[in-house]
């Protein structure tokens, strides 16, 4: 009933004795293990040897298989079946946490899923946060391996789930965030004129734009008649890929809005031009729909824009900010120009009131300051007629 075959990973240096065998309820599954010999050498018979050996140790014991499957076998047979039923986007991140992180740190422990305890878990947690990972960083990767474990849980592998049995590092708030003033914004509008990213940096200003969604904008979300423009697909890059999604960071993300005469004139004159660039390059031009793209219909990479914003900045002594922070900038332009947190809620489209309260506590802070410089032009007129 045990069978096994020798398989090489991909780019793998050893030899894995890869065993079949039926679990308690008679179905056949895998389990992998490194058999410590490598590839190179010339070493197909001695792997070949130490298969047979494993196999006979199986079958001899009367060992259960699956009862201590490595921990990092496990985790990439689980990553693989989970694969299908998560988007790219979602895979690409766990894969990158996984081989990055995870898979190292339990590689060098060795441990089978067995042996993986609430102290583990702990010794993972302690060793990343040594290393510089922050809080919120290390709480990620923790919800993946106990989704990892839960998997484990419910194949009756292990009883408990040990990391829901420690003490997680604390969730911490981003308080990074910057923006500019009326002044500031202005300045940048003026400067970009004419730069690649004109266009990018206006769209992101006037609507509060996430960098994927501006870079997501197409030409067919756009209804010239009615004057409106739907934000419903993303540019976003994962490690190496780039992926163009049809949907955007959640549900209340994806919006239409309406586009005011001066916007929509520059998006007329923006069109134009790409058809005279199509025009010139007819056999080299990327006809992808896109609105933000290079001479050539090529997309602006994230990592383009962010760089090349930077570039502004510093050329034209405008204070550091992120891109990002453009969406900040836009929030606080709606809150001087009299908007309250709901309305700058409804125009970024986030999820709920708290997101935009715990983004942007600036904003109160200007008004409280606001506040307390009239009371105090009050108080020193009642103490002077005193």
């Amino acid at each position: 009933m045990i069978k096994g075959h020798l398989q090489v990973k991909k780019n793998g240096k050893n030899y894995y004795a890869v065993i079949s065998a039926p679990d308690e309820n008679g179905k056949r599954k895998q389990k992998w293990i490194n058999t410590q010999i490598p590839v190179k050498g010339s070493n197909k018979r001695k792997a070949e040897v130490k298969l047979d050996a494993i196999i006979a140790e199986f079958k001899e014991g009367g060992t259960d298989v699956f009862n201590d499957m490595d921990f990092v076998v496990f985790a990439e047979l689980w990553l693989e079946k989970l694969k299908p039923s998560i988007s790219p986007v979602t895979y690409d991140g766990y894969s990158i946490t996984l081989k990055a992180h995870i898979l190292p740190y339990f590689r060098t422990l060795g441990a089978s899923v067995k042996d993986v305890t609430p102290a583990t878990i702990q010794g993972y947690v302690n060793d990343k946060l040594s290393k510089g990972l922050s809080g919120n960083t290390v709480r990620r990767h923790l919800a993946n391996i106990s989704k990892c474990l839960d998997s484990a849980v419910k194949q009756n592998i292990i009883a408990y789930n040990p990391v829901k049995r420690i003490e997680k590092p604390k969730a911490q708030k981003f308080t990074g965030a910057k923006f500019y003033n009326q002044a500031q914004i202005d300045q940048l509008l003026e400067v970009s004129k004419g730069d690649p990213l004109e266009v990018v940096i206006l769209l992101t200003l006037f609507y509060g734009l996430r960098r994927s969604e501006v870079l997501g904008l197409k030409w067919d979300a756009i209804d010239f008649e009615s004057k409106t423009i739907a934000i419903n697909h993303t540019i976003v890059r994962i490690g190496k890929e780039i992926h163009r999604l049809d949907r955007t960071k959640n549900d209340s993300s994806n919006a239409t809005f309406p586009i005011p005469d001066n916007i929509l004139a520059r998006l007329y004159e923006l069109k134009a031009q790409q058809e005279e660039y199509k025009a010139l390059q007819p056999n080299d031009y990327i006809d992808n729909g896109y609105i933000c793209t290079k001479p050539n219909g090529e997309l602006f990479l994230p990592c383009y824009v962010s760089k090349r914003f930077a570039l502004i900045l510093k050329k034209n002594d405008l204070p550091h900010i992120r891109f990002h922070d453009l969406r900040h900038s836009s929030a606080s332009y709606l809150k001087h120009l009299g908007f309250d947190l709901k309305d700058i809620q409804t125009w970024l489209r986030h999820k709920d009131i708290q997101t935009t309260m715990n983004l942007y506590t600036h904003l109160d802070m200007e008004a409280k300051s606001n506040i307390a410089d009239t009371l105090n032009a009050k108080f020193q007129r009642l103490e002077a007629v005193n």
